[in-house]
């Protein structure tokens, strides 16, 4: 891993991230890494823009800024691509993973990217089919797992399984196991390179 490696988060709000964010730095952490996942907040209301970072690193981190230049942009909601500026500041090495139905090859010129990658994923399909409804954030936490391989997908679901079962006590274990299923779905159906 990179000294320290940046990610930022883009969806809407409702779409859930800030908590693939924190879910995604905490299971760093659970590792031994170092981390910081928080969100920028504004006058944010449902279905709003939002945005959501991580930073992780081996050693300590002193930074406590935005970022500005990530290696990776995560994209929960593909009509961003048209209002919000994704790809600003992204590293000429960077990457960036969306979710849609389109293929890597056609983003990757859409979005006039030159030595960036560009993987894709169907997140919206998968939590419709594992959760009944469209919420793009765990299966885009697979997807990112898999892109990136800081963390393994088995300890990306060992604390996943953790946090969630604290959040939904109570409410069944369907919500549970069909976030589960979506990382793993979306994890294994990643395209692009």
């Amino acid at each position: 891993m990179a000294k320290i490696f940046e990610v930022r988060w883009h969806g809407r709000g409702g779409q859930g991230a800030k908590t693939a964010a924190i879910l995604f730095g905490d299971a760093a952490m659970s590792t031994g890494k170092y981390l910081q996942a928080f969100p920028e907040y504004g006058p944010e209301r449902m279905g709003a823009p939002v945005q959501a970072f991580n930073r992780l690193s081996d050693s300590k981190i002193t930074l406590h800024c935005g970022v500005k230049e990530p290696d990776v942009v995560v994209v929960l909601d593909p009509t961003l691509l048209e209002s919000q500026p994704v790809t600003k500041g992204l590293k000429s090495n960077g990457t960036i993973i969306i979710n849609t139905l389109l293929e890597p090859k056609e983003l990757h010129k859409k979005l006039n990217l030159t030595t960036q990658k560009v993987f894709t994923v169907d997140a919206s399909g998968i939590s419709r089919d594992m959760l009944g409804k469209e919420l793009p954030n765990t299966p885009m936490l697979g997807a990112l797992t898999k892109v990136t391989e800081i963390i393994g997908l088995e300890d990306l679901i060992t604390y996943t399984k953790k946090k969630l079962v604290k959040k939904f006590r109570g409410k069944g274990s369907g919500i549970i196991e069909g976030n589960l299923e979506s990382i793993k779905k979306a994890y294994n159906s990643v395209r692009g390179g």
